[in-house]
């Protein structure tokens, strides 16, 4: 009898703790995604990146894993969950605005090779640039094409050579190029060249006109607090060297990159540049450097280029 009585009580706590086991089991919180298996979006926090293995527009995330997207970009950026790809396709490009969960609100047909690309810090203004052959006054050599699209108002300029530079007509070998946008969602600052010379340029959508400022500033990008550029000052050897221009009174900072840097350089904050600097083969790698001329450059993402902070407010 005493050994029927053991024996229930072993089975009923045998079976009590199985039931507790299985309570604990199914009460225990399922683990969240990683958020590098989850679709991308532009909410960050990150960076923004074409992937120069795939071509794919992709998010490297704070720990350095990468999400890929399904679009094929030459270019992107994004500010303010408003995103941009220079969308690739068979024999052709176009520009496609995205929202910050990538899905496509518009496109534009673009007639030549994507080169650079740019969204204002509030999100409202989109700009491209695209390399073009055929126009009669450069020879039949390479040329610029720069447009600007206001997503809000739906204003297209797919043009900015029409726009007046210094109140007279353009010349008529104007190109204008790396458009990057002041806070007002109007101005905005390029590059011109016209008539042998290269020139820093401010410009007023709504005016359509471009004034001009500095000569040998290529590529320029406004940093977040609008006060500074970061460009590329062509050297006599043909390279470039990354500099930045404090626009209060045009002085000119070279940064610690040595190495020729043929980009427009995205801010990530008010002290650091990021750009991309071709490495073996086809592909590139992201570097940072210092925007106050100190330190020295950095690696931040392999096989990646265009890059484009995400949960900051870049220009």
């Amino acid at each position: 009898m005493k050994w029927r009585i053991l024996t229930a009580l072993v089975a009923t706590v045998l079976l009590a703790a199985v039931a507790v086991g299985y309570t604990v089991l199914r009460a225990a919180p399922v683990p969240a995604r990683d958020p590098a298996d989850a679709a991308p979006t532009l909410d960050g926090p990150g960076l923004l990146v074409r992937d120069t293995r795939t071509g794919l527009l992709a998010v490297q995330h704070p720990d350095g894993r990468r999400t890929p997207s399904t679009l094929p970009c030459a270019r992107v950026y994004a500010a303010a969950g408003t995103g941009v790809c220079l969308l690739e396709g068979p024999g052709s490009y176009q520009l496609t605005v995205l929202d910050r969960e990538l899905h496509r609100q518009s496109n534009i047909p673009l007639n030549g090779v994507p080169s650079r690309a740019r969204v204002s810090a509030s999100g409202r203004m989109v700009s491209w640039t695209v390399f073009v052959t055929g126009d009669s006054y450069n020879g039949g050599r390479f040329s610029t094409r720069s447009g600007i699209l206001d997503t809000r108002g739906g204003t297209l300029v797919g043009n900015l050579e029409d726009f007046t530079v210094d109140g007279h007509a353009p010349a008529p070998d104007a190109n204008v190029w790396g458009v990057t946008f002041t806070s007002d969602d109007n101005r905005f600052y390029a590059t011109l060249s016209a008539d042998g010379h290269r020139s820093l340029v401010a410009g007023d959508f709504a005016a359509r006109s471009l004034r001009t400022l500095k000569d040998d500033v290529e590529c320029p990008s406004l940093a977040p607090d609008g006060t500074r550029l970061a460009y590329k000052r062509m050297l006599p050897d043909g390279g470039w060297r990354l500099t930045v221009l404090r626009l209060a009174d045009l002085a000119e900072t070279p940064l610690t990159e040595t190495r020729s840097v043929d980009d427009q350089a995205a801010w990530l904050d008010d002290a650091t540049v990021a750009y991309g600097l071709p490495h073996s083969g086809t592909g590139a790698d992201v570097w940072t450097v210092p925007a106050d001329g100190t330190g020295q450059p950095r690696l931040l993402a392999r096989d990646a280029e265009s890059p484009a902070a995400l949960g900051a407010a870049p220009g």
